[in-house]
């Protein structure tokens, strides 16, 4: 597949990292060079230096023989007029566009992208992304990571033992046996910088961040079994009103009832419009790191402090100070992937990447066929993948424990019809099963080859 990536920044070079491993013919397009010299020192990638909208820039880049176009600049417009152009002079079959600013996305002017206007098959949307992830952690108060598996019917969530963990020291082949009514399976352990595949015998430790499938109908108790009981936040203090922020709040108010928001942002204009934007919430203009303006926000009284700046150093400081002022859980948007083992030993307690969220939805629209939905953990380096089964599958009517995985790779559940399925060696895979499938990145497209997964465009 040949693949022209517009923008050199890190989620085009992230998402340039995917395709190039997966013998891709990729091109990368920017302004800058000296991003183009980076990625093209690390990666098997072409770059061609100019405008990613120009057409003379895209001819360039190959776009007469182009399959697809990604355009993930900062520039909403930019984005727009490459996928435009590419599909007007050199008809590339599919577009992706990264679209920040919400007014283009207002349901008011949804046949702007319509093929007969701006024919953009893929819209991404970073805010809302981002804003949907923190929301689903929000929901289940104590997860670190909460993936929506199976249409609802399904997570996979991340929760730390810590020394009050009922099941400390437990091997984890002894839980189906300490709570044999309830779905669930620990699929794989953060343990200190190790990322660990773990057997029956694998014993859990304090500190462990320990992944868990478990039916959503189960979650509440699952999660009380691990010593995490806490309330659903109803007073939350979100610092940085952008548009993940405003994102978030709007959803919170859509879906969530009873709750109090106050909003910090330093800028006085940004503040000014969020107090004439939206209803029933607490605006402060001034700085986070200010004692004074964290008293004002009732900090020590909220139970969740969310961290949404620009600056990741802000956010970290931000969130430690939030949490000793008092606040019970801080959430924390992190694009330095440097700074990740870094903050948990700090207490903070969730932290956001989105470069991984948005490159995992993207490479989900990329790998249409049988895959439902890719999500990224442990910092992008594992794939948890959503494979539906087809009758022509290599693996329908196989039986698990007959497959030959790749290393580290795991088929942690099946979800057929409405039932949520723990699987054992014996069980077999049957046509139109929803595999739960965990592998490392470097293993991902292994793993689909095994599982007669069909990657294309269409």
């Amino acid at each position: 597949m040949r693949v022209i990536i517009c923008g050199a920044d890190q989620i085009g070079s992230s998402i340039a990292s995917y395709l190039s491993k997966e013998d891709n013919d990729v091109t990368v397009v920017d302004t800058n060079s000296d991003q183009l010299s980076q990625i093209s020192n690390l990666l098997d990638v072409n770059t061609v230096i100019g405008f990613p909208s120009d057409p003379n820039t895209l001819k360039n880049a190959g776009a007469n023989e182009c399959d697809l176009i990604i355009a993930v600049t900062d520039v909403d417009e930019t984005n727009m007029v490459a996928c435009q152009v590419g599909h007007s002079l050199f008809g590339i079959p599919k577009k992706i566009a990264r679209i920040r600013n919400q007014s283009y996305l207002d349901p008011a002017w949804s046949n702007l992208f319509s093929r007969s206007h701006m024919p953009i098959d893929v819209i991404i949307s970073p805010e809302h992304l981002i804003a949907e992830d923190i929301y689903q952690r929000l929901m289940i108060p104590g997860a670190t990571t909460a993936i929506n598996l199976g249409g609802d019917k399904a997570y996979l969530v991340g929760v730390v033992c810590m020394e009050d963990c009922p099941v400390l020291h437990t091997a984890l082949g002894q839980l189906n046996n300490l709570f044999p009514d309830l779905s669930f399976s620990v699929v794989s352990l953060t343990r200190g910088t190790k990322h660990i595949v773990p057997d029956e015998t694998e014993i859990l430790e304090e500190g462990d961040e320990a992944f868990i499938i478990v039916d959503s109908k189960h979650i509440r108790r699952v999660m009380a079994a691990f010593g995490h009981m806490e309330k659903e936040a109803r007073k939350i203090v979100i610092s940085g009103g952008g548009n993940i922020g405003t994102s978030l709040i709007r959803k919170l108010q859509k879906d969530s009832d009873g709750l109090q928001i106050k909003v910090i942002e330093h800028n006085d204009t940004r503040a000014q419009y969020l107090s004439e934007q939206l209803a029933n919430i607490i605006i402060l203009n001034g700085d986070t790191l200010e004692r004074s303006i964290m008293e004002e926000a009732s900090v020590s009284t909220a139970e969740t402090y969310i961290a949404l700046m620009n600056d990741d150093e802000n956010n970290i400081l931000g969130s430690l100070l939030a949490k000793q002022y008092g606040c019970e859980r801080a959430i924390t948007l992190v694009n330095n992937n440097a700074y990740f083992p870094l903050v948990g030993p700090l207490g903070i307690d969730m932290m956001i990447s989105p470069k991984s969220i948005i490159v995992s939805n993207i490479m989900q629209h990329i790998r249409r066929g049988r895959i439902v939905s890719i999500h990224s953990i442990h910092g992008g380096e594992t794939e948890v993948t959503e494979i539906e089964v087809s009758d022509s599958s290599g693996v329908a009517n196989q039986v698990i424990g007959e497959l030959e995985l790749p290393v580290n790779a795991v088929i942690a559940a099946l979800i057929r019809e409405d039932e949520i399925i723990i699987p054992k060696e014996n069980d077999k895979i049957l046509p139109h099963d929803h595999l739960i499938v965990l592998s490392p990145r470097s293993k991902a497209r292994e793993m689909e080859e095994l599982l007669s997964v069909h990657v294309d465009l269409i």
